[in-house]
């Protein structure tokens, strides 16, 4: 009688716990030692070389540059960054582990802290570019790292906290190349960032990858095999990358617009402290956006950072000479990179199978790349030939653009799935 009541109450607990279970499967956790791990080496890396970035425009100047040649600068070590990312995530995909994010880490340091060896603005373009390399190197072995580590529901987070990180290095970056560089001068300041470089490197070696078992496929046939519905997304992106310039030129017209008023040194610090504040909004915004993209739909998200992308470059074509116009600008620059880098990966992650991921997220990168090309150097070209209205104009119509495409693809997707 006894074992029988017992055997009842063992039953309704079984049963109990199989209806909790139906009804609300566990959640795994997603701030994971490698999410966390990753987050620390972007915030180094980071940190080290937009030390170098928010000092650039005026160093550039001193070494014989211009706006032309910051814009070939900026896009050419894209464009390197992308076809280096091309080859790289295909590479990570069939390996069990990936070993290039290690190295591309300590490779962007190094060259980072080779700008302090640069007597002419072309030998920065060789530094640069081979510094951009090593994020091609790293970056999409790190998002597979990072998708794979992860549950889908939580991507939005995931991308959000990392990108997070990643710009929290961008707010100590300027705001210890303020410090410094007064005291050092920009060859001192450039040697220094070698130091957050190689210790990024360092820190993803405490990474745990998720076990995986490599791929076989040429990369020919990696490509092929990526789903239509991810190249539709992609086509999209690389709408809006067309338009994408460099935030150097950012920094570079508000020294501009400045200078009259303030002077050169004056306007250059200036430019400097407000694209602190650029990144400390993205900073600060980039987890909130994640968790937003969670709970509503991330082309939603994506398409709104288009958009103030747009703003923005409107607010730079007409420029008024008053720093609280350029305030707003890096603001919302701030605001809409954080939309775009989380949404971008996330979105990514979602339809990419997990056999490509590292293909898939090198083809995005490279797409982005690729449009990081053009446009810096059309933007820098524009201005310099015909003027700032022309170039910022021409950016924005492309923001329309790319933010109609998401919309399109969004729509589309849905349709599809319906």
């Amino acid at each position: 009688m006894g074992r029988s009541r017992l055997t009842r109450s063992r039953s309704r607990r079984d049963c109990s716990v199989e209806v909790r279970s139906a009804e609300a499967p566990p959640r795994r956790v997603w701030l994971t030692r490698t999410v966390l791990v990753l987050g620390v080496a972007s915030l180094l890396s980071d940190l080290g070389h937009e030390m170098a970035t928010a000092v650039l425009p005026a160093f550039l100047l001193t070494v014989g540059g211009s706006a032309a040649a910051l814009g070939l600068i900026e896009g050419v070590s894209d464009a390197a960054t992308g076809f280096v990312k091309l080859w790289a995530g295909w590479r990570s995909d069939r390996s069990a582990r990936r070993p290039l994010v290690v190295a591309g880490y300590a490779l962007t340091g190094l060259a980072t802290g080779s700008f302090a060896l640069a007597a002419r603005w072309w030998m920065v373009l060789v530094s640069r570019t081979i510094g951009w390399a090593g994020r091609g190197l790293r970056t999409p072995g790190r998002d597979a790292i990072l998708a794979d580590s992860a549950p889908a529901e939580a991507y939005g987070r995931v991308f959000g906290f990392h990108r997070g990180m990643d710009s929290a290095g961008a707010v100590l970056g300027p705001a210890l190349a303020l410090v410094l560089l007064p005291l050092i001068g920009y060859r001192s300041l450039f040697a220094v960032t070698l130091l957050p470089g190689l210790l990024a490197g360092g820190a993803v070696l405490l990474a745990r990858e998720a076990r995986r078992v490599p791929v076989t496929t040429t990369w020919i046939g990696q490509v092929r095999g990526l789903p239509g519905q991810f190249w539709r997304f992609v086509a999209a992106v690389g709408v809006f990358g067309l338009g994408n310039f460099a935030h150097s030129l950012l920094i570079l017209r508000a020294t501009q617009v400045l200078g009259p008023r303030l002077g050169m040194v004056p306007a250059a610090t200036t430019a400097v402290l407000l694209y602190t504040v650029h990144n400390a909004v993205y900073a600060l915004a980039s987890y909130p956006v994640g968790v937003l993209g969670d709970r509503l739909p991330k082309a939603v998200v994506l398409a709104t950072g288009y958009s103030l992308f747009g703003v923005l470059s409107v607010i730079l074509a007409v420029a008024p000479g008053t720093i609280w116009w350029l305030l707003l600008a890096f603001i919302l620059a701030g605001l809409y990179i954080a939309a775009v880098d989380a949404m971008e990966g996330a979105l990514a992650a979602e339809v990419l199978p997990p056999a490509a991921r590292g293909t898939g997220f090198g083809m995005l990168a490279a797409v982005n790349s690729g449009g990081d090309l053009l446009s810096s150097a059309i933007v820098g070209g524009l201005w310099t030939v015909i003027g700032p209205r022309v170039a910022f104009g021409y950016a924005a119509v492309l923001s329309v653009a790319g933010a109609a495409g998401i919309g399109w693809w969004a729509v589309g997707s849905k349709k599809r799935t319906s």
